[in-house]
This record gives C-alpha cells, sequence and structure tokens, in this order.
C-alpha cells in the first residue's frame, strides 16, 4: 500500500504540491478566522451539581455568582466623603446599563460594614453577568473606574480574562525566545538550508490546516480558545518529528544509489508507513480528552487532533512530492558539518547495553521509580489567581480583598433549597450551621418556596475542611418534597476532580487498547505493544513526579519565578497525560520501525536492535531535542500552569529520549530476545492480512510470524 502511494505521489507531485499551495491559501484567509469564533476556558463540567446549582439559584432567586469584584480606593478620602460617594456611585450607574450586568451591589446599596476596608479608605461591589463571558467583562472593563479613586478588579472574570491574555502573551514570548533557536538548530540538524526548511513547510500547513478545521468545528459545538496552544505546540511539533524522518530516509535511500522516483518510493513505504502509524498513535491518544465533558478538554482534542492529522497527511503527501522535485538538491546550501542521524556510537552504546541488561533494567527502573515517587502525593486543585504573576491586576484585588476586607467571605458554599418553604427552609439552615467546620450561615435571597444560603468554612476553598463541608451537606436528608443543591467554588472543585476521575480509567483504556491494536498492526508482536505501554506509563510517572516535586512543593518557585499554590490544576495533568502518551509512543513506533525492518532481514533479535538503535538514535534524539526547544519558552511564561506544562514535558521528552529509548527498551528488547516477535497463531492471520508493512523487500513468513513458547 505504502509502496504504491509513493509511486503515486511521484506520479501526481505538481498536483500534490498544487493542492498543498491550496490548502495553504484557505488556511491563511478562511482559518486563521477562528481567532475570533472561539469561547473561554471551559474547565467545569456542564452536567455537574455545582454548575446546575449555579442555573437553579440565578433561575429561582435571581441571585447570580459575584463574576467581577471593583475595589475603589483612596489615599485620603474615606467612603463617608460625598465625593468619594458620589464617584462610585456614578461609575455603578453606568456599569448597571450594561445589557450584560445582571446586578451591581455596593455599601452605598446595603449599608453593611463588610464592603468597607479596616481603615474606611476602600470599598468594593459584586458584579454579576448575565452569561459569565469574557466578551461581556471586556465590553464592561472599561465602565468600572470611578473618577478620583483608585480602581482594581478581581473576581472569576476577570482572573479569566487575565489568565487568557497572559497565555497569549506567554504563548508569544515562548515562540520569539524559541523560533530564532530552532531556526538555527534545524539549520544544524539537517546539514542544509533547503533540507531544514522541510519541517517548517510541514509545521506552517499542520498549523492552517488545523485553525481551519478547528474554525469548521466552531460552527457545530462550543471550541476553547486554548485549542490554539495545542495546535502551535502539536503541530510544529510533528512537523519537526515527521520531517526529520521522512527525509533522513529519503537522503539514506539517494545515498545507497537509489534514482530520485525510486527514493521517494522507498521512503514513503518505510518512513511513510512510520508517520502514519505514528500519526494515528499520537491522535488516538488525544481522543482520549474527547470523554471529558469539560469544553476545554474536548477542544484540546479538537486542535491537537487536527493538528497531527494534517501533519501526518502532509508528510505522506506534499513533503514526499516537494522531494520528488527536489531530488538531491534537498542537500543544497549545505553546512561543512551536520549532527549525524546514526552511526557505529549508537550502536556500540546499544551493544554494551545488551551485554548486561539485568543491571541496566534495574538503574534505569530505580531512577525513574524515584523520579515518580513525589507524585503519590500529589494534590489537585482548579486554577484561580495565585496562577498569575504576583503583579497582576485580578490576583492584587483578591489579596487586598483578603488582607484589608476581613468581614468579606468571597467565596461561600452556596445551597440551594427548592421545594420547600420558608419555615422548612429555615431549620434545614441549623442543621447545616451544626457541621464540622462550618463558621457561618447566612440566607441570601428567598423567592416562593426556593431559598439560597451562603456557607462559611474555615480556611481557603479549595482546603479539605471546604471539601468535607461540601460532602457533608451533600450528604444530609432534604427536607421533605424539597431538593437541594450544592455548589460555589469548593463544590466546582470537588465535581470538576470527581468528573475527571470518573472518566480517567475509561481514557487510559481508549489509549492503552488502540496503542495496542495499532503497534501490533504495525510490528507483529503483542509483546512490543505492551512494553512500549508500560514504557509510557514509566516516562510520564518520572514527569508528573517531576511536576510535583517541582510546582506542588515549590522547589523551583526562585528559579522559575512563581507562586506555589500547594496542589497542581488536574485538568493541565490531563491534558500533559494525552499529550505526553502520544510523543512517547511517536519515539518508540520510530525506533521499533526500524527495529522490524533490521529483524526482518536478518532473523537476529540482538543485531536488530542494536541496527535499529544506530539508525534511529540520532534522529530520535535531535527530534526530542528540536520540541524540547520548541517547548522550552513555556517555562519562561508568567502564568502557572503554563510554566508546569513546558518543565513536565521538557522532563518527560529528555527522560523518554534518553533513558528509555537508549538504555531501557535495549535492554528489555535482549532480555526478551526471541519472544519480543512472539505472535499467537489465530492474530498471526490477522496480522498477515491486515498488518500495517512495508511492500518491499518481500518479508520471510519465517521470520515474520515467528512463535515461541517461552
Amino acid at each position: 500500500m505504502f509502496a504504491w502511494w509513493g509511486r503515486t505521489v511521484v506520479r501526481a507531485r505538481w498536483g500534490v504540491v498544487v493542492a498543498g499551495l491550496v490548502l495553504a491559501v484557505i488556511g491563511g484567509g478562511w482559518g486563521t478566522g477562528v481567532f475570533g469564533e472561539l469561547k473561554g476556558a471551559g474547565f467545569d463540567d456542564p452536567g455537574s451539581e455545582s454548575n446546575r446549582a449555579r442555573t437553579r439559584i440565578a433561575a429561582e432567586v435571581g441571585q447570580r455568582p459575584s463574576d467581577v469584584l471593583v475595589i475603589w480606593s483612596s489615599a485620603s478620602a474615606t467612603v463617608d466623603d460625598p465625593a468619594f460617594r458620589q464617584a462610585v456611585t456614578d461609575a455603578l450607574a453606568t456599569v448597571r446599563q450594561h445589557a450584560g450586568v445582571a446586578s451591581a451591589v455596593s455599601y452605598y446599596d446595603t449599608g453593611s460594614d463588610a464592603f468597607v476596608s479596616t481603615d474606611r479608605r476602600a470599598t468594593y461591589a459584586v458584579v454579576a453577568l448575565t452569561d459569565s463571558s469574557l466578551e461581556q467583562f471586556a465590553a464592561l472593563r472599561p465602565d468600572l473606574d470611578a473618577a478620583g479613586l483608585t480602581t482594581e478588579v478581581g473576581g472569576p472574570a476577570a482572573v479569566g480574562d487575565a489568565v487568557g491574555g497572559q497565555v497569549s502573551a506567554d504563548i508569544a514570548r515562548a515562540e520569539s525566545f524559541s523560533m530564532p533557536i530552532l531556526l538555527i538548530l534545524l539549520f544544524v540538524v539537517f546539514g542544509s538550508l533547503v533540507a531544514a526548511g522541510m519541517p517548517l513547510l510541514v509545521g506552517g500547513l499542520a498549523i492552517l490546516g488545523a485553525f481551519t478545521v478547528t474554525r469548521l468545528l466552531s460552527l457545530f459545538t462550543d471550541v476553547s480558545v486554548f485549542a490554539l496552544n495545542v495546535i502551535t505546540l502539536i503541530g510544529l511539533g510533528m512537523a519537526i518529528d515527521y520531517a526529520l524522518f521522512v527525509v533522513s530516509r529519503f537522503r539514506e535511500e539517494l545515498a545507497a544509489g537509489r534514482d530520485t522516483a525510486a527514493a521517494v518510493e522507498r521512503t514513503v513505504d518505510t518512513a511513510g508507513r512510520t508517520v502514519v502509524v505514528s500519526g494515528l498513535t499520537v491522535a488516538l491518544a488525544l481522543a482520549g480528552l474527547l470523554l471529558f465533558p469539560q469544553m476545554f478538554l474536548r477542544s484540546m482534542a479538537y486542535g491537537g487532533m487536527a493538528a497531527v492529522l494534517i501533519a501526518m497527511l502532509v508528510a505522506v503527501t506534499v513533503l514526499p512530492a516537494v522531494l520528488a522535485l527536489l531530488g538531491p538538491r534537498v542537500n543544497r546550501l549545505r553546512l561543512p558539518f551536520s549532527l549525524p542521524s546514526g552511526g557505529t556510537g549508537w550502536a556500540r552504546l546499544a551493544h554494551g547495553v545488551m551485554r548486561r541488561p539485568g543491571l541496566v533494567i534495574v538503574a534505569t527502573v530505580g531512577l525513574l521509580v524515584l523520579l515518580a515517587v513525589p507524585f503519590v502525593r500529589a494534590e489537585f486543585g482548579v486554577a484561580d489567581e495565585r496562577v498569575l504573576p504576583t503583579e497582576a491586576g485580578p490576583r492584587v484585588a483578591a489579596e487586598r480583598l483578603a488582607a484589608e476586607f476581613p468581614q468579606t467571605d468571597t467565596a461561600p458554599v452556596q445551597v440551594l433549597v427548592s421545594g420547600a418553604d420558608p419555615a422548612v427552609a429555615a431549620a434545614f439552615v441549623e442543621q447545616i450551621r451544626a457541621l464540622n467546620g462550618v463558621t457561618s450561615t447566612t440566607v441570601t435571597a428567598t423567592r416562593g418556596d426556593s431559598t439560597a444560603i451562603a456557607v462559611g468554612f474555615d480556611g481557603p476553598p479549595t482546603g479539605d475542611t471546604a471539601r468535607a463541608v461540601v460532602d457533608e451537606i451533600r450528604g444530609l436528608t432534604p427536607p421533605a418534597g424539597a431538593e437541594v443543591l450544592v455548589g460555589g467554588t469548593t463544590a466546582e472543585l470537588t465535581d470538576l476532580l470527581d468528573s475527571l476521575g470518573s472518566r480517567l480509567p475509561w481514557m487510559a483504556l481508549l489509549v492503552a487498547l488502540s496503542t495496542f491494536v495499532l503497534l501490533f498492526l504495525a510490528f507483529g508482536s503483542i509483546v512490543l505493544p505492551l512494553k512500549a505501554i508500560l514504557m509510557n506509563v514509566v516516562s510520564i510517572g518520572a514527569a508528573f513526579g517531576a511536576v510535583v516535586w517541582a510546582f506542588q512543593d515549590g522547589h523551583l518557585a526562585g528559579l522559575l519565578g512563581f507562586t506555589s499554590t500547594g496542589n497542581l490544576e488536574a485538568t493541565q495533568l490531563i491534558l500533559m497525560l494525552a499529550v505526553l502518551f502520544g510523543l512517547s509512543t511517536d519515539y518508540e513506533v520510530f525506533l521499533l520501525s526500524r527495529v522490524r525492518e533490521e529483524w526482518d532481514r536478518t532473523g537476529d533479535n540482538t543485531a536488530a536492535v542494536a541496527g535499529g538503535l544506530q539508525r534511529t538514535g540520532g534522529i530520535i534524539t535531535a527530534a526530542a531535542l528540536l520540541l524540547i526547544i520548541v517547548i522550552g519558552g513555556f517555562t519562561t511564561g508568567d502564568v502557572l500552569f503554563i510554566k508546569m506544562i513546558g518543565f513536565g514535558m521538557i522532563v518527560a521528552l529528555a527522560v523518554d529520549a534518553t533513558i528509555v529509548r537508549a538504555l531501557l527498551v535495549p535492554a528489555t528488547m535482549k532480555l526478551l530476545g526471541r519472544a519480543n516477535w512472539w505472535l499467537p497463531s489465530p492474530l498471526a492471520v490477522l496480522y498477515r492480512r491486515f498488518g500495517i508493512r512495508e511492500g518491499f523487500p518481500p518479508v520471510a513468513p519465517e521470520r515474520e510470524l515467528d512463535t515461541v513458547s517461552a
């Protein structure tokens, strides 16, 4: 199949190149319009109890969550000063005229000193929006300023807006930091300016194509704006991997004496096959995110899958067509040196490892387990203002509110009692007040047979006490004929973790099963897919352990410039899991594809492993190095979870490309010997019929389906 496709691309090379140009024009024109079509972050579960509580409280008692908190202060005047009062009330009058504002409450409406700072030189207002959208906040923000007063804006909407803006700035800064280094390294790795342009060709088409697909999807479903970040990362990262693998193989075939057409055919039949297996595997790993109800994670799946699949298609269509046009000219504008993609050094390393495989396995697994150990004490939370830099406005506002307004509780547990008259609801309030950890209960709104209650507690809203209060309230028996719903920040965290935890096993099953099937079809073994999955788990575990040590424990807070929150943002870890599993499998496929070639050619397991590492060790290392450069700029960002993603991925890539692929894989394959290629007879029939195999040279049946009993 792949050899046939290689011949087809050679014959239709001009048409394929023109099709690539059409994709670039459509993506650059219509596809980039996706920037104006995407939604906010989307971290919540639409079907959770906390989400239903928020909706029902607004519908039944007219009380909406506090989206914006505005602090007005003066260096000299107090809140009792007529000029101070006039400035605030004028600003609030303008705010209330906005169509997106549901309510705005201040000290001058309630007379409550809870709205006044301890020195009485500052006050705040609570503003609720009709749909809590970032667009509504952006339209409202200019009118929050009060004449003659200092204005500080916080609250969930302000935090979301600041995080989104800062993430965009961080990504832009990361790209400006990494791109010059990446371009230089591409030139050095490929050894010629023409060849170095191939990853940029594939990456540009992958990103523009993914933008187009994502905009199409946005016409039918909500897509988070953060999908654009994963498109850039995955599109460029996969482009580097695939272009490096394809171009290296093409140049190898030319060096072996094949003409351009034969070299392209052979390249597509071998490296093209590997790229397709890798692309499908990475896409299926990202598809696991579709099992989660959070728009953020589903959007990451949409963007990531689009980027990797288009990068894969471009790498086996447009790239071979361009290589067919270039031929030996792919080596034009050469450097006098280049990083070797293979060599005897990798073969010597493989033989050295395989002389003492047991010792290597014990040492490497011990090191990886040591790195992973901190993850057993991981604590999970949600993003709040602390993910922003210390000088960010929403964070300054939150910290000032906590320090200067001691009577203010901005994140109480919200309880709705629906279907009970006020007297019955009052009795239920007394039950809540008697629970451990509850410090206050306040009926905040009543309408008909619906009552809203705000419940205070000891400690932060993400702490153990707050979460225990939510669980205890949910454990109470509702009044007869009534329904009780619990919401608020703490309940949202509880529901988020429950939602992620309930679907994570299904994601793991989907990803593991799809990876196993694809690798079985690619390599004709049931041992190698199982080993690949275990290797991925080990390397990802090491990365997650390093993330806990660095970010939850705060050991790198000074070096990387962040404030540790004492926990990890849970949705980002799920995203990292999917991306890292896909990338780890990507490198495994690159290595095992060449090992399988050598096994088919020689039937010698040791020679096959050494030959495979000799031909791919440099490529995998170079691919990992280039991808580390791409994401390395993330660690310079100002948003905490962007730093965390960058750091975690760098650790995982470094571990995977060195310890795992260069040491652990050869050692385990040596110990397993011919058992690496074990395939029961019924599965051998399936592989013979449906296997994703090369078209030439012919594979010897006795080697292809070799079975062993031990």
